[in-house]
């Protein structure tokens, strides 16, 4: 699958548009390419405690979570979107979630001015988990790989293998 990144990066500005960032002024969007196709966004919304802040990048990967299945042909399997008739509605595949198994192949995450924000750290792990160390993220230089932003990464592997035993 080859990624449109100009597309991608399109869809992450349209959701800085939607970000919640009276604290900061720093209004981020994100823009993932899942491997069954679909584009999911997500954009900042912070918090008088700044602590509570979510990151585009969360929002974006509880998008890829929490929306549902994917609709495949006239039925849709999971809950239904509300007022939407999915045999009829063309727009119902944007409004529902990653199949299962579905994750991210491709990211993009830009600030209010359209260009490329590198994720923290914390992102990072997260987005890690949602498309793997391969996941291409769009940077200043162009795409780069997951792994090179977060070498040495923590994993399920990690937690599975030094586990102690209850």
């Amino acid at each position: 699958m080859s990624t449109d990144w100009p597309a991608l990066r399109a869809a992450a500005i349209a959701a800085v548009g939607r970000a919640y960032a009276p604290y900061s002024g720093l209004r981020v969007g994100a823009a993932g390419l899942t491997d069954d196709g679909r584009i999911i966004v997500g954009s900042n919304v912070e918090n008088a405690s700044f602590g509570l802040t979510l990151c585009a990048e969360c929002s974006l990967v509880s998008a890829l979570h929490g929306a549902g299945p994917a609709v495949r042909g006239p039925a849709v399997r999971g809950p239904a979107v509300p007022g939407a008739d999915a045999g009829n509605d063309p727009d119902a595949a944007s409004r529902t979630g990653p199949a299962p198994g579905a994750s991210l192949v491709a990211v993009a995450v830009v600030a209010g001015d359209g260009q490329p924000l590198l994720p923290c750290g914390r992102c990072r792990q997260l987005l890690l988990e949602a498309g793997g160390a391969g996941l291409l993220v769009e940077g200043p230089d162009g795409p780069v790989e997951l792994n090179v932003l977060l070498p040495a990464a923590f994993t399920t592997t990690d937690l599975a293998e030094r586990r102690e035993p209850r």
